[in-house]
């Protein structure tokens, strides 16, 4: 979207700063009232070009003649391969020569232009997700290297001093191994980010090639989409690994084992590009419906979480999960070990229960009735969370102190990537207020801040797409503050605004479509979509979750 023009405001003069311009000086590339165009045309009035403002850059900007210093080149000699004007196309020197107009090929060239910058757009994604992956590697190289460390410690415990030398000589290999690992990997993320820098460095110049009307750069842009289409090979670098020996004690030399050596290899990537979209489009019903509603008998009832009609996972504000099935029939009820009602509750790819406990700082899975601990957080308490389409869970983590608040990605119990700020700028609340979260089918991360007000967007490396702070109605009088949050298999972003009684419906790009207000809700809160694209929301005095059907 153009910033100048965008829905948030019009375009304001550059001179006098205030007044709604309608004019546009293609030469100078300056946007001008109507008062100001005297001014800016008064030095030398035949060099400007002053054009309505919608028709803003449509001006070419032909390069000078070097033969003719009054007359612009608008034509290529095709034989000698060089700008011509007029004049020149008219002289014995390009007798029977072949021309082409500068604006056909300035035309081509900006459409090779427009499709290159697209590819790169497509491509730079893919470099910052290797970048996080190198950079998790590293960061995790402390604690394996930890690990290795104590496993060698553990066999020196074994053992008697005399052998104390042996260890520490290998002790400080396992340094030099580190040190030469971290060495590889840094090597390898550096590379990755000239490259990076590079391409960031190209779009830029194809943005400026793009919004000037000069005819040169554009004609002698040269693509290096395929330079940047070829991925760097992957460097997988295996972990030495410790390997004891049980010995007799009289065989010094050999009592502690040995260290597999540090490996590195090669493995292509290959840049596939982004999937078609293939999803059958469904349309908005003009008026949403209520199919049915399930009784919970929850106080405060916050959160409901389904895959399917057979299991519906309820919670309030007691240690109760409770499970329904479509006909509202309680199948079972799973008690928090701490005793007190959970933060949150989800469900992992393969239907098990999921549910964050504020008291104990930790996440735990429930299969089969039995229940584990799968995530411990010290200094962090995880709030709301959600299951990812690759079955990772993002979790909502306040500080301790309520000061900061960070999405944190976990594959099983390992940190894969946090997210918190935006250009050194906090992305959400630091306050203790509520904030869901959810995955869309693009794999942008949704948060319902409402101690900001705003769903913030990121994309799936953390960078900031939008916020939406709400929608100008008559009939919703009170501020946008938005609690539960889903989107569905239409990418699709739906979230509940509690104090007027609906619920937003977004695309992908945050763009209001509609609201969900005539349901008779009441308070909603929490909210989920199955895999039909049926909505299940909850009512927080109520007690009651409504499933309501959205789409034809």
């Amino acid at each position: 979207m153009d910033p100048d023009y965008s829905a948030q405001d019009v375009a304001r003069c550059d001179l006098c700063k205030t007044t709604v311009a309608q004019s546009y000086c293609d030469f100078c590339h300056v946007k001008l009232c109507k008062p100001c165009i005297g001014e800016h045309i008064s030095d030398e009035y035949d060099k400007h070009k002053i054009v309505p403002i919608l028709r803003r850059k449509s001006t070419l900007i032909y390069p000078k003649c070097e033969t003719h210093q009054n007359k612009n080149c608008e034509y290529q000699c095709e034989d000698c391969d060089i700008f011509v004007c007029s004049v020149c196309a008219m002289s014995k020197q390009h007798k029977g020569h072949e021309y082409v107009k500068l604006e056909e090929l300035f035309t081509k060239s900006n459409e090779c232009i427009g499709k290159d910058k697209e590819q790169l757009e497509n491509i730079s994604p893919t470099y910052e997700e290797i970048a996080i992956e190198l950079e998790n590697q590293i960061a995790n190289l402390d604690v394996e290297y930890e690990k290795l460390t104590t496993e060698v410690s553990k066999q020196r415990e074994d053992l008697h001093r005399e052998i104390d030398n042996a260890i520490n000589k290998m002790e400080e290999e396992i340094g030099e191994i580190k040190v030469k690992h971290h060495s590889i990997l840094k090597e390898h993320l550096n590379e990755i980010k000239q490259v990076q820098s590079l391409m960031q460095k190209t779009l830029v110049s194809l943005n400026e090639i793009e919004e000037s009307n000069e005819v040169s750069p554009a004609i002698h842009y040269s693509s290096k989409v395929e330079e940047f289409r070829k991925l760097p090979p992957k460097i997988n670098v295996s972990m030495p690994k410790f390997i004891p020996k049980q010995v007799a004690r009289d065989e010094l030399s050999s009592l502690i084992g040995k260290l597999t050596p540090l490996s590195t290899t090669l493995e292509e990537r290959v840049f596939t590009g982004k999937k078609p979209n293939t999803l059958l489009v469904r349309e908005l019903l003009d008026e949403p419906e209520v199919l049915n509603t399930i009784k919970t008998g929850h106080e405060y009832l916050r959160n409901v979480a389904c895959l399917n009609e057979e299991q519906i996972w309820t919670r309030g504000k007691t240690a109760d999960i409770k499970c329904f099935d479509i006909q509202g029939v309680l199948q079972k009820t799973i008690k928090t070990k701490s005793g007190m009602n959970p933060s949150d509750i989800a469900l992992d790819i393969d239907g098990a229960l999921l549910y964050s406990d504020w008291l104990t700082g930790k996440v735990y899975k429930v299969n089969d009735d039995q229940t584990e601990e799968i995530i411990s957080l010290p200094g962090w308490a995880p709030k709301q969370m959600c299951v990812t389409s690759f079955g990772e869970l993002l979790l909502i983590m306040p500080s301790e102190d309520s000061t900061q608040s960070k999405v944190v990605r976990y594959s099983g119990s390992t940190v894969k990537q946090t997210i918190q700020f935006d250009n050194c700028q906090p992305l959400y609340s630091g306050t203790k207020t509520l904030k869901y979260i959810t995955e869309n089918r693009n794999r942008d991360i949704c948060v319902a801040d409402w101690g900001a007000g705003a769903v913030v967007v990121v994309n799936q490396v953390g960078k900031l797409r939008f916020r939406y702070t709400g929608h100008p109605s008559p009939t919703k009088n009170k501020p946008f503050k938005p609690f539960g949050i889903t989107t569905d298999n239409q990418n699709h972003i739906l979230t509940v605004d509690g104090d007027n009684n609906c619920i937003h419906i977004l695309n992908a790009d945050g763009q209001f479509l509609r609201y969900i207000d005539n349901c008779d809700l009441k308070v909603p809160y929490g909210l989920c979509v199955d895999s039909n694209d049926i909505l299940f929301v909850c009512e927080y005095f109520t007690g009651s979750v409504k499933r309501i059907k959205y789409l034809k």
